[in-house]
């Protein structure tokens, strides 16, 4: 006697992503939405013109799958410029539908049953499902506050003889630290001993901020050959809904993350594509403006959140703000956030969920990249909210 269709374990046990539950809320209970990550103004003109044209005047048919040649080109030539890199564009260049996919067509083609991926808690929150679809076991390294620095113990600890890849994102999601070059020298020296390749999650790379530079894992002595870099145009040019992402690494890395994104999405749009390499040929001043006015937004968010009574960690780069709601309330991170988008109208996100076990749950994360006037206006709406009522 059967009882219906059974299904993936992996995804059957998950619930609805918390920037989907925040943003939804958000928009119920008509709140500003600092919870999700996206920026509420579009990205150059120009780029969206270039994709226009592209879509009109067509060919509008499979590109390669790898990727147009013009942005392959482009990709390797902005990895050349900010960092020396050279990457040949038709074996070390992946063009993939968004950052996500680019990360799991690395995972996918590294990891599977028997291995073991290693993640750097707080994760951003597919890794571990990615993973475990592929069969891999997840490791854990839990970063310890105050300074959730990378520790030679916490990694050697996870890597194993097991292990195929170790995934660093840096600047990290959510608690904006810039792993410094000690940290991932760290990582070549663990990583060097195993039979590993790393994972770069770098799609913040140009959001680094107070004058810091972005070190990517691929500039390390030893890393060299073990490194798959995943980058993301969305990030770049606030063309978040346009899913371009990309890999870059050495060739034969490069092909396995390649033969896994031949069956997950095959290609992507051309005329996207198209748009984003003339974004990196004549837009990029676009970018490197962007984190200007962005680290404005965090100081000036940061300034009114403290006056607040909100315990600030230090935000090195990405989009986000993270802090902690002790001298405010006992209360979980989650139902705060939850209560604080249905009465203050500011809708937050809990970092609980961004580790394994919903550990610590006191800190929440604010994105900041907003509009001034809609972050001058949750402050105004946190400002109402926690000055009258005893939290």
């Amino acid at each position: 006697m059967t009882s219906g269709p059974s299904f993936n374990p992996v995804f059957a046990g998950l619930g609805t992503t918390i920037f989907s539950v925040m943003s939804a809320l958000a928009l119920e209970h008509q709140a500003i939405n600092l919870g999700q990550g996206f920026p509420d103004e579009d990205g150059p003109h120009a780029i969206r013109a270039v994709a226009a044209q592209a879509l009109r005047d067509g060919p509008n048919q499979y590109p390669p799958t790898r990727g147009v040649p013009a942005l392959r080109a482009a990709i390797a030539a902005h990895a050349r410029r900010f960092y020396g890199f050279s990457f040949d564009p038709e074996t070390e260049v992946l063009v993939t539908s968004g950052a996500t996919e680019a990360l799991a067509c690395c995972i996918y083609g590294l990891a599977g049953p028997g291995k073991e991926v290693v993640l750097i808690e707080p994760a951003y929150d597919s890794y571990r499902p990615i993973a475990q679809s592929a069969g891999a076991k997840v490791r854990s390294v839990i970063l310890e506050p105050p300074d959730f620095r990378l520790t030679y113990d916490g990694l050697a600890a996870a890597v194993t003889e097991k292990t195929t890849a170790v995934l660093v994102n840096t600047p990290l999601n959510p608690l904006g630290r810039v792993f410094s070059r000690a940290e991932l020298e760290i990582l070549a020296e663990v990583v060097g001993r195993s039979n590993a390749a790393v994972v770069a999650d770098e799609v913040y790379e140009h959001l680094t901020f107070d004058g810091r530079s972005h070190i990517s894992p691929l500039a390390i002595a030893g890393l060299k050959d073990r490194v798959l870099r995943v980058g993301s145009a969305g990030k770049m040019f606030s063309l978040t809904g346009w899913k371009i992402g990309w890999v870059t690494g050495p060739a034969a890395l490069v092909d396995i993350a390649a033969k896994a994104h031949q069956f997950l999405t095959f290609t992507t749009s051309p005329a996207l594509q198209l748009g984003i390499a003339h974004g990196l040929e004549r837009q990029i001043d676009f970018t490197l403006g962007l984190r200007d006015e962005l680290e404005a937004k965090r100081d000036l968010l940061a300034r009114e959140l403290a006056a607040l009574g909100f315990e600030l960690l230090p935000c090195e780069g990405t989009y986000f703000l993270t802090a902690s709601i002790r001298a405010l309330t006992q209360e979980s991170d989650r139902d705060f956030c939850l209560r604080l988008v249905r009465e203050a109208k500011v809708a937050l996100v809990p970092l609980s969920p961004f580790f394994e076990a919903g550990k610590p749950d006191h800190l929440v994360r604010f994105a900041f990249c907003k509009k001034a006037d809609v972050l001058r206006e949750a402050i105004v709406r946190l400002q109402n909210y926690l000055g009258k009522r005893k939290v």
